[in-house]
């Protein structure tokens, strides 16, 4: 008979075999959506995807949740110093994440917000020992990146180039920033725009960052981030209900449109000014 560890490196390998997304972090997860009752799941965090298994010795995945198009995360009860629930507003859905203790979701809001954002998080509350896997997580996703872009690059530079060449003049509020490069701009910029159109993860999309505007004087704001796909033909706005135009400059008219003149574009010569003078 095979022993557990014999058993664990055989199902390990199975999976490398399955998909070729580096894993990050891994445990129980119960987990709610729309289409979904709450539910306990074995989950890893590969990549930017969160992979579900109905038990940790399942060979083959009956799910899995793309992150990409992460709008915001924040915990389930807000009023509460420490909650085990957390809520990922995705582009098209939100999901309810809950675990056994405060403690251990926390240390998978640390993981996904690394992965998906590029950065390690200032708000969360861990030891010095999880920073520093957070650390190697972040690297990683880095290195995997990179090679993912190079692979698109080489794969499909023709239609690479058509797209950039289309959007050879692009809006004034687009900026060469990342995206958590673009939440510190529009935490500090707001007064001048709330709104920043930026590169996204892929070679072929873009992604809006926007400062929500406040509606009442008692709330807080809210930096979210929205994914633009290039379709060779025009761009679509990754929402509940996805939104497809014609141009980049569409793009930013659609959100300006929508929340009625509340979102403003941080016009590029303006962020330069500022950047001149030391606001950042």
């Amino acid at each position: 008979m095979a022993s557990p560890a014999a058993i664990s490196r055989r199902i390990h390998q199975k999976k490398i075999n399955l998909t070729s997304l580096p894993l990050y972090y891994e445990g129980n997860l119960w987990i709610r959506q729309a289409t979904r009752k709450e539910c306990k799941y074995w989950t890893e965090l590969r990549g930017t995807k969160l992979f579900l298994y109905t038990d940790k010795l399942q060979e083959k995945s009956i799910d899995n949740i793309d992150l990409q198009s992460l709008v915001s995360v924040t915990n389930g009860c807000p009023q509460q110093k420490q909650s085990a629930e957390l809520i990922l507003r995705l582009a098209k859905e939100e999901i309810y994440l809950k675990t056994e203790t405060p403690e251990d979701i926390e240390e998978w809001k640390g993981f996904i917000l690394t992965v998906v954002e590029l950065s390690i998080p200032n708000y969360v509350s861990l030891l010095p020992g999880q920073i520093l896997q957070l650390k190697e997580t972040l690297e990683k996703e880095k290195v995997r990146r990179k090679n993912e872009q190079n692979t698109d690059a080489s794969s499909s530079s023709a239609q690479i180039d058509e797209t950039y060449e289309d959007a050879s003049r692009m809006p004034e509020c687009f900026q060469e920033v990342t995206r958590q490069e673009a939440t510190n701009i529009l935490n500090k910029m707001s007064e001048f725009g709330n709104l920043i159109l930026r590169p996204g993860t892929n070679s072929n999309s873009f992604a809006v960052s926007i400062k929500e505007p406040l509606q009442t004087p008692s709330d807080r704001p809210q930096i979210k981030h929205y994914r633009i796909l290039s379709t060779g033909t025009g761009y679509t706005i990754e929402l509940e209900d996805p939104v497809n135009v014609n141009s980049l400059d569409e793009v930013v008219n659609f959100f300006v449109t929508e929340t009625r003149g509340k979102l403003i574009p941080l016009l590029k010569h303006v962020y330069d000014r500022e950047l001149g003078k030391g606001s950042l």
